[in-house]
């Protein structure tokens, strides 16, 4: 392939040279197990600590409140189950929205089945909670809410602080998956009264296999993988040493261009937005046209489907999706477009592009003529465009 315009950084990202750099030692000259007590060893559990700390110190939060996990969906799963063992007897509700990834989704569900109730919160036609709709929700037996702090598909930010200031105000612990949003745009738990923060090391230039809970302390959360002594014996096995720096070095790479990659990657958005909205007829933006990510466009075309889309696409070079990678292979419509309101036959022709810190102008040209040019010709092929056209007339 000649050209390669990878488009779909929501997905996964490329990891840094200088993270895979600060890894490397650790999986030759420094493999020593941090458990062991000889010095050789035991220096990587001072290197541990020194990545917890860097990764606290971005979320405003302590060292010894970030949990290393194997990425997004385990973090989900902890904080989630071990949230509704933990208070149990106080209460059996949850409150989460229709929009979540499905690590929260298919946890919720597994709950239910343990006699737990959960209310999914609709969501409106860009994809945001109604905060009106959240505290009459809110019951006596109500012990968690989770609500994602940007969408992994259609990239809405929600009302992260109004929510937390609500679920502080009724003494529920409040989660958040940040999978999408952390190291994208700024978080501070204490400013958001957030409890618990998911987030994974592969979506910000970091490696896959790697991620963290963020715990606040003095919330009652019990083990969650049994074993060993392990991340303060609450998530046994040995460490991934490699992985925590690679994370760690991450995440402090992350803070340090955040705010020009948020000026650069909102301006080539904002750019690929107008033109495809201008140039290209019958299709519409999903999500909030502010709230949203830096670098997250998603756009449903009438009279196209969505994975004949993509294979052209491929075709030319270009990497995008439909949806959550997670989701990839189904046939279903999202389950986040037809939340906000999207009639499934055009839930299917959606397609959404998630810039990165190497995405350049030409390339969101190329990009446009192009879906100019597979949509035109995927339309000239569709039976229901030419039906549309008889009736225009």
């Amino acid at each position: 392939m000649e050209r390669l315009i990878y488009l779909d950084n929501a997905a996964t990202t490329k990891t840094a040279p200088e993270v895979v750099e600060a890894m490397l030692p650790y999986f030759t000259e420094k493999f020593g197990n941090p458990s062991s007590v000889y010095s050789f060893a035991s220096g990587n559990k001072d290197v541990i600590g020194r990545q917890r700390d860097a990764i606290a110190e971005v979320l405003g939060a302590k060292g010894n409140e970030i949990y290393f996990t194997a990425g997004g969906s385990e973090s989900d799963n902890w904080a989630l189950k071990a949230a509704a063992e933990a208070y149990g007897d106080k209460g059996n509700h949850i409150i989460t929205t229709k929009i979540e990834h499905h690590a929260i989704l298919h946890t919720a569900e597994y709950l239910e089945k343990r006699g737990f109730e959960v209310t999914y919160l609709d969501v409106d036609e860009d994809g945001r909670v109604s905060l009106d709709e959240l505290k009459s929700a809110i019951r006596p037996s109500t012990i968690l809410i989770s609500v994602m702090y940007a969408n992994n598909e259609i990239g809405t930010i929600q009302p992260i602080r109004e929510i937390g200031r609500i679920a502080r105000e009724n003494g529920i612990l409040f989660h958040t998956d940040a999978v999408q949003a952390f190291g994208q745009i700024p978080i501070d738990v204490d400013e958001c009264g957030i409890d618990m923060l998911s987030a994974s090391g592969h979506k910000l230039n970091g490696p896959k296999g790697i991620g963290f809970l963020y715990i606040r302390k003095g919330v009652k959360i019990r083990s969650f993988v049994h074993g060993g002594a392990q991340e303060r014996k609450r998530r046994a096995g040995t460490e991934n040493v490699p992985g925590i720096v690679g994370l760690g070095t991450a995440v402090k790479r992350a803070a340090a261009s955040m705010k020009e990659r948020m000026e650069q990657e909102s301006g080539l958005r904002d750019y690929l937005i107008d033109r495809v909205i201008a140039e290209i007829p019958h299709c519409r933006l999903n999500g909030h046209r502010t709230e949203r990510l830096p670098n997250n466009a998603n756009f449903s075309f009438r009279f196209v489907e969505g994975e004949s889309l993509l294979i052209m696409l491929d075709g030319k070079g270009i990497c995008g999706s439909s949806g959550s990678a997670c989701t990839s292979g189904s046939l279903d419509p999202s389950h986040v477009l037809l939340a906000i309101g999207l009639p499934h036959e055009i839930a299917h022709g959606s397609l959404r592009l998630t810039l990165g810190e190497e995405t350049t102008k030409e390339e969101i040209d190329y990009v446009v003529e192009s879906l100019k040019e597979i949509v035109g010709t995927l339309r000239n092929m569709s039976p229901l465009y030419e039906d549309f056209l008889k009736k225009a007339e």
